[in-house]
């Protein structure tokens, strides 16, 4: 079982617009709306592919009625925490002839600190058979950003593993309570060590440095070559096989589930990045975040590449 925390849940809205531009009227030719947030997404596609878990975080006024609504509807089980202001809306517009994805997404509801609290309870309460707490995307006004730190803290003290995929400062406070694991993409991991990433070596050296932190497990999505991870004895590079790009929103939510169910099933380190770079690359394959099928995730399977690099 998984416990996914996201802090800053939306309404994801997509629309497929062909030849988007600016100062112009345009009628999608695809639409599709749901539940979104991080943890959101890692918790759908982790379920696609057999898992339980549940899914906590902020949500309120109509749009967080509209979160509870979708989830239900898909049947992702939650335990949220209700807020007094709105939760956020999130505009993204594909456009399939230029190949570019423009993305509008709300900086989210004030949150208070009895409100923080109230959350901070809720999953403490939740953690009881719980293997990994996922903690998902930065948080919205409000939440302190010793947040996520906290968190690992106290998941720590009851042996939950925990995984941290966020980005900026509240990716360098969390790091210090030395999450099991840590999920960045390449610019993120850039940012936490201060250096420009551009080579496989340069990325390598840098994931393995965050042993320092007491981290266990690095992996680094870098885009749609694929991913690598390092438990700081060795270290893998999976790449996708070619797909039919549609959206990259999600992939990285989907590598984690991927990542998280090969573990939870046994598997080891480089199958469990096999598995997180398929559904990746089936994510980008589709519209929606997460919403890939297991088939899919298993037919884009087969043909990833593995690379041991050291």
């Amino acid at each position: 079982m998984i416990l996914t925390v996201t802090p800053n849940s939306s309404i994801d809205k997509t629309y497929v617009i062909e030849g988007f531009g600016i100062d112009r009227i345009h009628r999608p030719s695809n639409i599709t709306s749901a539940p979104g947030g991080k943890g959101i997404n890692v918790l759908r596609v982790y379920r696609e592919l057999g898992g339980g878990g549940v899914a906590t975080g902020f949500i309120g006024g109509r749009v967080g009625e509209a979160i509870v609504e979708g989830l239900d509807k898909e049947g992702i089980a939650h335990n949220l925490v209700c807020i007094k202001e709105e939760s956020r809306l999130c505009l993204k517009v594909v456009d399939p002839i230029s190949g570019t994805q423009t993305e509008i997404n709300e900086i989210g509801p004030q949150v208070a600190e009895d409100e923080v609290e109230q959350l901070k309870r809720r999953i403490m309460s939740l953690l009881d058979g719980i293997e990994w707490l996922v903690l998902s995307g930065n948080a919205p006004p409000g939440v302190p950003v010793s947040f996520y730190r906290e968190l690992i803290e106290i998941a720590k003290s009851r042996g939950v593993k925990t995984v941290l995929d966020a980005s900026d400062e509240q990716l360098k406070e969390a790091i210090k309570a030395g999450p099991y694991m840590i999920k960045p993409n390449v610019h993120e991991l850039s940012g936490l060590v201060a250096l420009e990433l551009v080579t496989i070596e340069e990325i390598c050296s840098a994931a393995k440095s965050l042993e320092q932190y007491g981290v266990t497990i690095v992996a680094v999505t870098t885009g749609r070559s694929g991913a690598l991870v390092t438990n700081g004895s060795h270290a893998w590079q999976a790449a996708p096989p070619e797909i039919e790009f549609a959206s990259a929103v999600g992939s990285g939510d989907s590598f984690v589930a991927g990542f998280l169910h090969e573990l939870a099933d046994g598997g080891s380190l480089p199958d469990a990045l096999v598995l997180g770079t398929a559904a990746g690359a089936a994510n980008a394959a589709t519209y929606g975040a997460g919403s890939c099928s297991k088939s899919s995730i298993m037919e884009v399977k087969r043909g990833v590449t593995l690379n041991a690099l050291f």
